[in-house]
């Protein structure tokens, strides 16, 4: 068959599968590179930024890795179709590396992979589950006992929990929950009925979730299975470590609660402090970003200013970029809960920003940097740029301070954005152009 033919039927398979979802930008990244393909023209990155993304000629590819995050999503997309529905396919389209094209690749044989049997299986997920929390306690306890046994940090320590972000959650008798953002993860059954693999779909966060994805497709009833497992970002016990030698003279008070098992009726009366991915933050995701200038984008490793249209892209699930230094960023904020209880939001793209952010705003000199950028307000948002290398963070700045309205979040879902909203850092050399 004609290559390019044969490039056609299965650009058609991969559409009507569904797999690229609903984003724009990733369909029309898939339709370009397709058609340019067909045409036998191979794309500068440039074009692609200009024709695909609206960006303008004056676009630096150098400085924003825009494409380059949006063609390795491409890639993760078309590994997912050939893993799930297409697994049996004789042929796949490939995005060969360095270069911005579709092709075709021939399948001499469709991987197999063995399975134990479903009870089995499923006990042991189940074990995984609870140990995966478990050992994210384990670990953050050593980095709590380390810092409270420096003589160094001592001070530092007693500073910070009179600080205006801590002093609320350790003053009063109320429960505080730390919630840490977790993954929650489903089998898929091969012909045999053994779970051969698991599947992660960002909008399937809970079980309840999946009863409901079940309930709209019931021809996946017997394809998936609920697992009753969930995973952890490595950083997450680093930065559940830092917030726990702040808050450890109430541990008492303290529960720990991984967000897809959390009732949301905690947000009403408990002090909530949130620890993880952004992509994690799940129903509480909905409170933070009523009120915020930011919103997530459809990758969930990109956060956009609404009011300034800049987009703030992580590199850090990028392969090729992981010998290199690569940007993320890392996402805090704090304001008052529905009667009187406060909301803290220690977050990150990826593991790099959750560390150096959670390091941030348990240091007093920071603390005392991000009450001044927000004008001493009581409820602000702050962004930070963290420079990474090999899945360790190297440096971060503060790029901007923001107030927020926690009364409209509230009361009617969504907050205005107060007048006086400005930056408190220089801007940033690598920052996302606004959007044209």
């Amino acid at each position: 068959m004609n290559p390019d033919h044969l490039l056609q039927i299965h650009a058609e398979h991969i559409r009507r599968s569904g797999v690229l979802g609903r984003s724009g930008p990733l369909n029309r990244l898939f339709d370009f590179l397709l058609e340019r393909s067909l045409s036998g023209r191979v794309p500068k990155e440039i074009e692609i930024a200009v024709d695909v993304f609206g960006r303008d000629a004056s676009f630096d590819v150098s400085q924003d890795s825009l494409v380059r995050v949006y063609v390795h999503k491409l890639r993760r997309k078309l590994d997912e179709f050939y893993a799930g529905a297409g697994a049996g396919e004789t042929a796949r389209i490939v995005i060969p590396k360095g270069e911005y094209r579709l092709a075709i690749e021939q399948v001499l044989s469709p991987a197999r992979t063995a399975a134990p049997d479903r009870p089995r299986t499923r006990r042991w997920l189940g074990v995984l589950a609870g140990a995966a929390l478990g050992a994210l306690l384990a670990g953050a306890a050593f980095v709590a006992l380390e810092r409270l046994d420096s003589p160094r940090w001592a001070g530092d320590l007693a500073d910070v929990r009179r600080s205006p972000v801590w002093a609320p959650l350790l003053e009063d008798d109320r429960p505080i929950y730390i919630v840490v953002g977790d993954y929650y993860i489903f089998g898929e059954r091969d012909a045999a009925g053994n779970v051969h693999r698991l599947v992660r779909d960002f909008e399937v966060n809970s079980l309840e979730d999946f009863e409901r994805y079940l309930q709209t497709r019931p021809s996946d009833a017997g394809r998936y299975v609920d697992l009753n497992l969930a995973y952890l970002p490595v950083a997450s016990a680093f930065a559940v470590g830092e917030v726990m030698a702040v808050l450890a003279e109430k541990r008492e008070r303290i529960q720990v609660r991984t967000a897809s098992n959390l009732d949301p009726g905690v947000f009403k009366s408990a002090h909530v402090v949130y620890i993880g991915y952004l992509s994690a933050l799940g129903t509480l995701g909905e409170i933070v970003f009523a009120g915020s200038r930011f919103n997530v984008g459809f990758t969930y490793d990109e956060l956009v200013d609404s009011l300034t249209g800049t987009r703030y892209v992580s590199e850090a699930g990028i392969p090729e970029l992981q010998t290199t230094r690569y940007r993320d960023y890392g996402y805090f904020s704090t304001f008052d809960g529905p009667s009187g209880n406060r909301h803290v939001v220690i977050a990150g793209t990826r593991d790099e920003a959750l560390m150096h952010t959670a390091e941030s705003v348990t240091r007093a000199a920071e603390l005392a940097r991000l009450a001044d950028g927000a004008r001493r307000s009581a409820d602000f948002e702050a962004l930070y740029e963290v420079v990474g290398v090999e899945r360790t963070n190297m440096t971060g700045r503060l790029l901007l301070t923001s107030p927020l309205d926690a009364a409209s979040i509230w009361n009617s879902g969504v907050a205005s954005i107060p007048d006086g909203s400005e930056d408190t850092a220089e801007p940033p050399a690598a920052r996302s152009t606004p959007r044209q």
